[in-house]
Parts: C-alpha cells; sequence; structure tokens
C-alpha cells in the first residue's frame, strides 16, 4: 500500500529500534493519548500486541524505508467516541522530525480511500486534544468536519481528563479528498 512519499505496512519487530526511538520522545505519545515508550522491549511488546492487527499500520519513508508513525482505524466497541456499528474512527501520529511536512495529511487520505473502497463505512470519525489543534489541521484538509462535539477518552493511557474536539467524515461522493 503506497502513496507519492509513504508505503503504508504492517509493523515488523525489526522496527522496534525506530519505534523507540520517535515514540520515547515526550512530544509524541501524550498528544496522541499514550505515554513515551521506556524501551526498546517496550516498543516491541507494543508492535507484538497493540500494533498486531489488520487495523494498525506503519507509516514509511519511501526514501529511507524508516517507520516515522503510525496510522489506523478503531472500529464500534474499540472507539473512544460514540461511533455506529458501521463505521470507522481513524487515529494516527508521526514522529516530530516529520512534523509540518504533509505526511499525516498524505497517509490519512490513504487511509479514507481504504476505508471508504476497501471497507465500506459509511462514517469515519476521529478526534483531537483541544491542545494540539496541528492535528485538527490534517483532519480538515482531509475532509473532517467539526461536529461541535467535546468528549473526553476515558480508555487514553494519557489525556483522558483532557477535552477532545470531535470531528467527522460522511462518506458520499462529494467529499472524498
Amino acid at each position: 500500500m503506497e502513496t507519492e512519499r509513504l508505503i503504508i505496512r504492517p509493523w515488523q519487530e525489526s522496527d522496534a529500534e525506530t519505534l523507540y526511538q520517535y515514540a520515547s520522545d515526550p512530544d509524541v505519545g501524550p498528544r496522541a493519548g499514550w505515554p513515551p515508550h521506556k524501551s526498546v522491549e517496550e516498543s516491541l511488546e507494543i508492535i507484538r500486541t497493540i500494533f498486531h492487527n489488520d487495523r494498525t499500520w506503519a507509516i514509511v519513508l519511501k526514501e529511507t524505508g524508516e517507520a516515522i508513525g503510525c496510522i489506523g482505524y478503531f472500529i464500534y466497541g474499540e472507539s473512544n467516541i460514540n461511533i455506529g456499528e458501521n463505521d470507522a474512527e481513524a487515529g494516527y501520529w508521526i514522529a516530530k522530525p516529520y512534523w509540518n511536512q504533509g505526511i499525516c495529511t498524505e497517509a490519512l487520505r490513504w487511509l479514507i480511500d481504504y476505508c471508504i473502497n476497501e471497507k465500506k463505512f459509511q462514517t469515519l470519525w476521529s478526534d483531537y486534544f483541544v491542545d494540539n489543534p496541528a492535528s485538527g489541521r490534517v483532519m480538515e484538509k482531509c475532509g473532517f468536519r467539526d461536529t461541535g462535539d467535546i468528549n473526553y477518552c476515558s480508555k487514553l493511557q494519557v489525556g483522558s481528563d483532557r477535552p477532545v474536539k470531535v470531528m467527522r467524515l460522511g462518506i458520499t461522493l462529494s467529499s472524498c479528498p
């Protein structure tokens, strides 16, 4: 699965050191609702457990072959927000050296296409911490709109006490990026 600059693929155990390098940054995880990684072993365990499914992928730079972030979706019953049975919640993060380069936008556009054309979801949802408006701008660039709802995500490891804005992308031909 590819975009212009990216390869989207399953996480591999060989990604553990690179994952740790980026996921140990205290500016990355808390913006996405998880604590910074403390060791390569912890990153490996996350690859083996949390990332080991058919809904979570590594964002890999074609140029270097390096995993620089993560993208995926949650289904009904897994989401932190109230979504329908035929809906999904998109989530992503990118390593700090790659912020503000359009990489998240490119990856999210790929995920939207996948969720529409392969999985046939009716609506995509996403949310972002109100103190991380850059993530909201990525969603807006991809067609998501603010629902006006503010939520608290009780399932998060970090940030369950911080408000998030809930965004929605209705699946119609006119809304596809």
